[in-house]
């Protein structure tokens, strides 16, 4: 069954090794730059820049329709023979958010409240960047129901950085 794992920056080498992904989503700010793992082929690493705002702020790239775009691309183009990770450098926020639009993205008619709580059941720290699920929301036709399960769920509990977790695909 393919999957969707999450991680922070500190833990991608081992989540790599231990899952036999291959394919990976590198969400990072500024200069902040993911080597290709050696086990990733080469144009299967999707490096999106963007920081972890919610609003405009002077030097940093607020999240939009590019990102979410080329995320949407990128997951829609993975074979899914093989997992699936997406990281960011704590793993709570960029990764979960672009975790969960991928996760609705792939599973055919998901129901946005269910796949928010499988979120929160996979990962109690997960607390998505919001921004980036506003976005989404309209690019995946949600109309709002994106937006409110992910604030049903609230703020995950306070983390240095989350641990790594899966998202089954059922549907995909």
């Amino acid at each position: 069954m393919p999957a969707i794992h999450v991680c922070p920056l500190s833990r991608l080498s081992e989540t790599v090794a231990a899952s036999s992904a291959s394919h990976l989503i590198s969400l990072t700010s500024g200069d902040t730059t993911t080597a290709t793992p050696d086990a990733i082929a080469a144009g299967h690493h999707l490096s999106i820049r963007m920081s972890d705002i919610v609003a405009p702020l002077d030097g940093h790239v607020l999240p939009d329709v590019e990102h979410v775009d080329a995320l949407l691309a990128f997951v829609h183009d993975w074979p899914r023979e093989h997992p699936l990770i997406i990281h960011c450098f704590a793993g709570i926020s960029r990764s979960t958010a672009a975790a969960l639009v991928s996760f609705c993205a792939l599973n055919a008619n998901q129901d946005a409240e269910e796949a928010a709580k499988a979120l929160r059941l996979a990962s109690p720290s997960a607390t998505p960047n919001i921004r980036f699920i506003e976005v989404a929301d309209t690019r995946l036709g949600y109309e709002g129901r994106l937006v409110a399960a992910t604030n049903a769920i609230g703020r995950g509990c306070e983390a240095f950085e989350g641990e790594p977790f899966v998202l089954p695909l059922h549907n995909a």
